[in-house]
């Protein structure tokens, strides 16, 4: 017996000491780091007409983020990510070349845009920071094309970034689920426009990214396989307003009691442009009004979240504490 109770007694240790061996060293390892490859991309020279669809995707996926005090794009705290992943700053990316992207080529830029690893050192940026693995060449060059521009909110800012002080379960997170995305081994294009469903699931999952709001979790979205993330588009991610408020994503598939699926294309293009909800009641930050859309990519946006399956989650839409 007491032979027995000893075996249990050095298990029960042993399970604990590597336990805490294995806190030690992602805490004391952090963020991971990661080889980088060569890769090749054109310089990008801009074009008015690559600046003006560049500016509007990157009103989306960049300025909201990374606009700071001296309103360029600068880099800010951001108090929209959920406390539990730490103190996070974003990068200044203006031209700068001392504290902003002004001496990365734009095959260092895409690398980074595509794997989330940073060119010039490996390091790798979890999952507060967006992942464009899906987004094609021609956008991603439109992107750059803004970001070459000499448009204000991308002229150099000398304000240095502030270095994120990322939690335990950022650490955590990044050793055993987010990791480096793989470079894409092909030029990626674009859907053909005239396939209304599948042009608007590149725009949900490629060119603005909705899922990763609208899916259940940050911890256990899917970058690179948008559609395998849980609660796809089903809603209820929490997110965080300006003012410290938690308050959760709604549910955009097409169930008739909890979603979209009682919405008309007028109702869609509302709360998208107008952020007005098919009642009548304003739709409230963090989502931002949408209203560069085209007809055609807001006809098949909803196309898509039409054809996407059905979620029945009857997302809790107050903010904590708050009778709405």
């Amino acid at each position: 017996m007491k032979t027995v109770l000893r075996f249990f007694l050095y298990l029960i240790i042993s399970i604990v000491v590597i336990g805490v061996c294995f806190v030690l060293y992602i805490q004391m390892d952090g963020i991971p780091k990661y080889s980088v490859e060569k890769t090749e991309f054109p310089q990008v020279i801009p074009d008015s007409a690559s600046v003006v669809l560049g500016a509007k995707i990157a009103s989306v996926q960049c300025v909201v983020c990374h606009t700071g005090s001296d309103h360029k794009l600068s880099g800010k705290l951001l108090t929209e990510v959920p406390p539990e992943f730490g103190e996070i700053h974003s990068a200044n990316i203006t031209q700068s070349k001392e504290h902003g992207i002004g001496n990365w080529s734009d095959a260092e830029i895409v690398y980074f845009l595509r794997t989330g690893v940073k060119p010039k050192t490996g390091q790798f940026v979890p999952l507060y920071m967006p992942k464009f693995p899906h987004m094609s060449d021609k956008d991603v060059k439109c992107v750059l094309a803004f970001l070459h521009s000499d448009m204000p909110i991308v002229q150099p800012s000398e304000i240095a970034t502030v270095p994120c002080k990322p939690s335990f379960l950022t650490k955590f997170l990044s050793h055993v689920a987010f990791k480096k995305i793989p470079y894409p081994s092909a030029t990626i294009v674009a859907p053909d426009t005239n396939n209304m469903v599948t042009f608007g699931k590149y725009l949900v999952t490629g060119r603005y990214d909705c899922y990763a709001c609208h899916s259940a979790d940050f911890k256990t979205v899917n970058m690179a396989d948008p559609e395998k993330s849980p609660g796809y588009l089903g809603g209820g991610n929490a997110l965080i307003t300006e003012n410290g408020n938690k308050i959760f994503s709604a549910n955009i598939t097409s169930d008739e009691e909890t979603g979209i699926g009682t919405w008309t294309e007028e109702d869609f293009a509302n709360v998208m442009r107008n952020m007005k909800n098919k009642d009548g009641h304003a739709v409230r930050p963090p989502m931002i009004p949408m209203n560069g859309l085209s007809d055609l990519e807001v006809n098949a946006m909803y196309a898509y979240l039409r054809s996407v399956p059905k979620i029945k989650d009857n997302v809790n839409r107050q903010w904590d504490n708050e009778d709405l």
